[in-house]
Order: C-alpha cells, then structure tokens, then sequence
C-alpha cells in the first residue's frame, strides 16, 4: 500500500438523530463536533439522520402505503380498460 494516499482511520462516535442512539466505529469521517463518550475519552461526532437503530428494514417498522387509495386513482383517471374480470 502507498503512504500518504490513504485518508487516516480513527474512532468516531455516529449519532442517530432519529433513534436518539450513539456508535463508537472507526470511520474516516471528518468534522468538528466532539462528544465524550461513556470510556470519559472524548471523540469526533457525526450526526446522521437514519442508521440500523432507526431504518424501518432493520427495525421491522414498516410505514402502512395506502395501496387502494392509489389504484382508485389510477382507474378514475385512466379508467378499467385492460383489466380482465374472471
């Protein structure tokens, strides 16, 4: 590996905004918020909106879509032609 190409790895804490949640990672984030952390060591601070705390994927809370709401609207508009009843 070249020297002085690579950006430096350090530890970082990312804080979820939406989940009110903390993780200490190595990252190479820049910024120049700091937080002390619970080791009483204080590290660099990014906030972020969303991570795995807060991200209806991991978190398994899904957003309800009104679905027939939007097929209504569909057919008002461009009415039922193509659709076969059986």
């Amino acid at each position: 590996m070249r020297s002085g190409i690579h950006p430096e790895s350090r530890p970082v804490v990312f804080r979820d905004r939406a989940a009110d949640t903390a993780f200490l990672t190595t990252s190479t984030a820049r910024t120049s918020k700091t937080i002390e952390w619970t080791d009483e060591n204080t590290y660099p601070l990014v906030d972020v909106e969303i991570s795995s705390a807060s991200h209806p994927f991991y978190t398994g809370a899904q957003r309800v879509v009104d679905t027939a709401g939007r097929v209504e609207r569909f057919e008002r508009r461009y009415g039922r032609a193509g659709r076969t009843t059986g």
